[in-house]
């Protein structure tokens, strides 16, 4: 990018979604500087003032909507018009416009009450505190029927201490003014503005973006809607390598680093390469980058079913979420249902696993877009008599696969130690077909031998929970699993494209041992001391979710949700509504 306007920066091509030429030192040295002169005066922004550039921006992204969604479908191979069409609405424009929406409905919150806008508090199965932040308002319980998201605090909490930090920034600014880069993800194409938003809008801190090479195409559609931030030196988006990405971190005017992506490059930025020197600066608790580091990283994430009474829908239903999990975004993302962890001597286990292979051998065939894939695929799913695939390995187009019967003991099983990144899932079993052992295991498996700590998933039947031995011992297993965000009975994505609750790993990482990072972004109830968020669902959902690889109408619907989140209007619920039911 030649300079903080809006202008477009060069590309390499004159198409659509061509990627831009990296920028230049000299530039990124220009940029920085006029966002530190920005920095002081958006740290002083009145509400009002914050408000306005949230709408400019909301108004800005809902202009580029569509045409952004036809370069993502372009760069990833997705035909215009069909349902997968939808899953880009999702990832791309309906989140960030939703982001924004709440945004402001939090600023507004701030100046009229004081405060930003919560449901009820409660407690944990250990007494801490539990906030809902989900539904955030009546169209949200009308369209997620039955849905709750509740913010669990660390120990010690109160709920004064929770009412008072609530928006640390609005009632205590800590700084007149500072600068973060933030690294944006290739994967999902509103992680970039999303982050950003959380760390302007949250935190009062301005941005200069540097955009992932996998999804630079989208910088020039991300710089024309938030022109107006980008005007008053509030923002930046720059584009390159790794090069870039490392002289913007250690760059003296810069005063924060962001990532998302994987543990890989954050080692990379804070520790340097691998090596005898990496091992002893991390021993003796010596980063190479000696500024605030947040980030979001990767995770091979478990899904825990414990055995009930399920009907055959219920099954099927669970089954197709768990598939949808993997199949979601070609499976780039860091929250892919990795692990199924399933009972021994479950008498179920057959039906559900059938139904895993039916929704997989379904799900559209996808472009292994992401750099890496092929490789990865084939170092974790060749020569495992096990594995099954669903549908054939063609040109740039990987199969579904599943691999059974991973042995829980097997300390050196590298599909528990790292993440894959790429269209194959696992099944182990533990414990036994009794579910408060069985669950006694699974968590402590999970906790123990899983890589990450992002993202864990729980199907439980809902009579389960009516027992109060068994109901209690699920609560005890999610307030015990290490992870940022637990799901009950639907995919952890749902946390992620809701932005009221916390998106991030389970806070007990270090730096030398960073999991699935540290911080969290969304988060527009702005909650301070945030342990995890817990997703409950009911056991099955009419009509199904989006993200469901049999969803039929899921381009139709998420465009209209996506025009719906503008301001939350009651008139467009009609439309959502009636393209919802043609699933």
């Amino acid at each position: 990018m030649g300079s903080t306007t809006a202008a477009k920066p060069r590309t390499r091509g004159s198409i659509p979604g061509s990627v831009p030429i990296a920028t230049s030192q000299s530039r990124l040295d220009d940029i920085v500087a006029r966002l530190r002169d920005g920095a002081r005066t958006f740290a002083q922004l009145s509400l009002d003032q914050r408000v306005e550039l949230a709408r400019s921006m909301q108004a800005g992204y809902l202009r580029i909507a569509r045409a952004s969604v036809e370069a993502a479908c372009a760069a990833k191979g997705i035909p215009l018009g069909t349902p997968l069409e939808g899953e880009e609405w999702s990832l791309g424009p309906w989140f960030v416009v939703r982001h924004l929406r709440l945004i402001r409905q939090s600023l507004l919150s701030l100046k009229h009450t004081g405060n930003t806008p919560i449901g009820q508090v409660g407690h944990t199965a250990d007494q801490r505190l539990a906030v809902q932040v989900f539904p955030a308002g009546s169209i949200d319980g009308t369209l997620f029927m039955g849905v709750r998201v509740d913010v669990h605090l660390q120990s010690g909490v109160t709920a004064e201490e929770m009412s008072s930090s609530r928006a640390r920034f609005y009632k205590s600014p800590d700084h007149e003014g500072r600068v973060v880069l933030v690294l944006g993800g290739g994967n999902i194409n509103a992680i970039p503005s999303m982050d950003l938003l959380t760390k302007m809008f949250n935190e009062g801190k301005v941005c200069i973006l540097k955009m992932n090479p996998v999804n630079a195409y989208l910088g020039p559609y991300i710089e024309e809607a938030f022109a107006d931030a980008i005007r008053q030196n509030f923002l930046a988006v720059v584009y390159g390598e790794a090069g870039e990405g490392a002289y913007l971190a250690n760059h003296p005017a810069v005063d924060e680093v962001h990532l998302t992506g994987s543990d890989r490059t954050f080692d990379q930025i804070a520790w340097g390469p691998p090596g005898p020197e990496r091992e002893a600066r991390k021993a003796q608790r010596r980063p190479l980058l000696q500024k605030p580091f947040t980030a979001e990283l990767g995770n091979v994430s478990p899904v825990i079913v414990l055995p009930g009474p399920y009907s055959e829908k219920e099954l099927a239903y669970q089954a197709e979420d768990l598939a949808a999990g993997l199949t979601c975004n070609a499976a780039f993302n860091c929250n892919a249902n990795k692990v199924v962890i399933l009972p021994k001597g479950w008498q179920q286990r057959d039906a559900f696993l059938a139904g895993l292979e039916r929704a997989l051998s379904k799900a559209a065939a996808r472009r292994a877009y992401y750099p890496g894939a092929r490789d990865r695929w084939v170092s974790y799913s060749k020569d495992r008599p096990s594995a099954r695939q669903f549908g054939a390995e063609t040109g740039d187009v990987l199969p579904w696969t599943l691999v059974r019967n991973l042995d829980p003991d097997d300390r050196e099983e590298r599909a528990f130690a790292s993440e894959s990144f790429c269209s194959v899932a696992f099944e182990t079993q533990v414990g036994s077909a009794d579910p408060v052992e069985f669950l006694d295991r699974a968590v402590s498996f999970a906790n123990e031998r899983l890589w990450g700590t992002l993202s864990a998933g729980l199907v439980v039947h809902p009579k389960m929970m009516k027992d109060p031995t068994l109901g209690g011992a699920v609560e005890r297993a999610i307030t015990d699993l290490r992870y940022g965000v637990v799901g009950v009975n639907a995919w952890s994505g749902y946390v992620f494209a809701f932005v009221t609750p916390p998106w991030g790993a389970h806070p007990g990482s270090s730096l030398a041992d960073i999991q699935s990072g540290q911080g969290w972004v969304h988060n527009t109830s702005m909650l301070e001391g945030v342990e995890k968020a817990v997703l409950r669902h009911p056991i099955t959902a009419m009509p199904k979710p989006a993200y469901f690889p049999s969803h039929r109408s899921a381009h139709v619907l998420m465009r209209r949700m996506t025009a719906l989140e503008e301001n939350a209007s009651w008139t467009r619920v009609p439309g959502v509504m009636a393209a919802a039911m043609k699933a």
